[in-house]
């Protein structure tokens, strides 16, 4: 027999109304983020539509359109094949990767614990495990950049603390450095695989290492990164569609060989070639493309055709001195493969001037994450 109104305790009353509350502050937290990342689904006039001379993914290799989400389907298999036959085939994931704590410490609204991961066969990697206080299933963001400790806030660089801020807003995250510990100098293993599509295999191996984790909604991880961070970042999530969403920060999202930073045409990142090495810089006569990056050039290749990998996953670009307003070119190739799909509302991208996030870029990428992550949008 149900308790009449008049005998239950106060203390029922007083929570419903702390969950009401607490659900008033969900839907304004929702509507706040709504609102702050709102006005990057657009570009400015100057480039809405602006497609340029790149090679529209919606278009096969035999030069028949792509008229349907079915056609997307095997015209996306094709780019696979494409791009992981010039940078070398993934072994087999890692569904079970191994993750060993080895410290936990309580600050401020959350656990940090160190701890070591299976980052591919053979090569573990310590890193920062942040989980917030509460009750889970939580979204959560894997944030990889040159060393774990800058991502949690306890490097010499505050802005670029993804890992923090995304955990004191609900979300679980775990920071990764490079594996080996010298970004320039990765071992992939295998000669003819490409060193960033390693890293995009070892954040496929991390999606899992996460999804394993009691406290996280597998449903709902993404992945994050600055500047090589944010490469690795872009690898990852447009090559392992399970990841929900990705915000790549400033990684140069296009070739651009003129710009120093862009540098993917570096043994490190797609220019490894065994039989040439080349030394560090930009690409000229004495010092020529190598490796992937070479056959990529001199077939046409670019990166717009990688971020098309996303559709209709949702992706922010956080631009900054590598990637200016200019880049929404390359991405409306993306927008259209969103569209072809009805997903409107997928490509966003932010600028500023500096090549280093700013308080203004970190809140929107927050707001990013927990638009697409937190809303179930």
């Amino acid at each position: 027999m149900k308790p009449s109104t008049r005998q239950r305790p106060t203390n029922y009353y007083l929570l419903i109304t702390l969950l009401a509350v607490l659900g008033a502050v969900r839907i304004q937290a929702a509507e706040a983020a709504a609102q702050i990342i709102a006005p990057c689904f657009t570009p400015p006039k100057e480039y809405a539509g602006q497609l340029g001379t790149y090679r529209s993914p919606l278009l096969f290799n035999d030069g028949s359109r792509v008229k349907s989400a079915a056609d997307w389907s095997r015209r996306r298999a094709e780019i696979l094949a494409q791009w992981h036959g010039l940078m070398g085939e993934w072994p087999p994931v890692l569904e079970k990767p191994k993750l060993e704590i080895l410290s936990e410490a309580k600050r401020e609204n959350f656990n940090q614990l160190r701890v070591r991961v299976e980052l591919a066969p053979g090569v573990p990697g310590k890193a920062w495990l942040l989980i917030p206080e509460g009750k889970g299933p939580f979204p959560a963001v894997l944030v990889p950049f040159y060393e774990p400790e800058t991502s949690i806030g306890l490097g010499k660089s505050p802005q670029r603390d993804f890992a923090l801020q995304l955990t004191r807003r609900g979300f679980v995250t775990l920071s990764i450095g490079s594996p080996g510990g010298d970004a320039r100098k990765p071992e992939p293993g295998r000669p003819v695989w490409q060193p960033l599509s390693f890293l995009g295999y070892i954040g496929a191996n991390c999606w899992h290492a996460l999804a394993n984790l009691p406290q996280v909604d597998a449903k709902r991880i993404g992945v994050a990164g600055h500047s090589y961070g944010g490469k690795w970042a872009m690898f990852a999530s447009c090559f392992y569609e399970k990841f929900a969403a990705a915000a790549w920060s400033d990684p140069g999202i296009v070739f651009d060989e003129p710009r120093s930073n862009v540098n993917y045409w570096e043994p490190w990142y797609l220019g490894r070639d065994p039989q040439t090495a080349r030394k560090p810089g930009l690409v000229t006569k004495e010092n020529p493309r190598t490796g992937a990056y070479k056959a990529m050039i001199e077939t046409g290749r670019d990166l717009h055709e990688v971020h098309a990998l996303m559709a209709p996953r949702p992706f922010l670009v956080s631009g900054g001195s590598e990637d200016a307003p200019g880049r929404w070119i390359p991405l409306n190739h993306a927008i259209a493969v969103n569209d072809l799909l009805g997903f409107p509302n997928r490509v966003a991208m932010t600028n500023r001037k500096e090549h280093s996030p700013n308080e203004e870029s970190n809140a929107q990428l927050v707001a990013f994450f927990e638009h697409f992550l937190k809303s179930g949008r």
